[in-house]
C-alpha cells in the first residue's frame, strides 16, 4: 500500500507519461517473477491495457472491471469506518452502526450488573469455598 506516498487516494496514470510508467512498472514486476499485479486507482483503460499485456493476473481495486480479479478493503465494504468510504468501494453493510449499538448494550449490561448472569458464568459446585482461608 502506498496511499501515503502519493498524498492520499489519487488516480495514477492519468497522462501519457505517468500511464507509461505504470505500464512499465507492471511489466518490470512481472519480469521480476511476480505471480500477479495489483492495480489500485488506475484509469479503466490503462488497467485494461495492462491486463491484456501481462501474462500474470491483474487484481483491481478502483481500476474498473477489466482486471482478472477484484479486491476491496473489508473495512470499506462492511461499513466499519464511520463517515469515510473511498470512491471505489461499495458498501454492502453498515456494521459500524451495528457494532456501536452492540457495544453500548454490553457496557450498559455490565454497568447495571445484568451481565454476566448465571447463564454466562461458571456453575461448578466445588465444595471447597468453606476450606479457603
Amino acid at each position: 500500500q502506498s496511499v501515503n506516498q502519493f498524498s492520499g487516494y489519487a488516480v495514477q496514470g492519468k497522462d501519457v507519461k505517468s500511464a507509461q510508467k505504470v505500464l512499465d512498472d507492471a511489466r518490470a514486476v512481472e519480469d521480476a517473477g511476480a505471480f500477479s499485479v495489483v492495480l489500485e486507482c488506475v484509469p479503466v483503460e490503462l488497467a485494461s491495457k495492462i491486463t491484456q499485456t501481462l501474462s500474470v493476473p491483474t487484481i483491481g481495486i478502483g481500476s474498473g472491471p477489466h482486471c482478472d480479479g477484484q479486491i476491496q478493503v473489508f473495512h470499506d465494504i462492511l461499513g466499519l469506518v464511520k463517515n469515510f468510504t473511498p470512491k471505489h468501494a461499495k458498501v454492502y453493510a453498515n456494521l459500524n452502526k451495528e457494532i456501536s449499538t452492540a457495544l453500548k448494550k454490553y457496557v450498559s449490561d455490565v454497568s447495571k450488573k445484568k451481565f454476566p448472569d448465571k447463564k454466562h458464568s461458571s456453575s461448578y459446585k466445588l465444595n471447597i469455598i468453606d476450606k479457603l482461608k
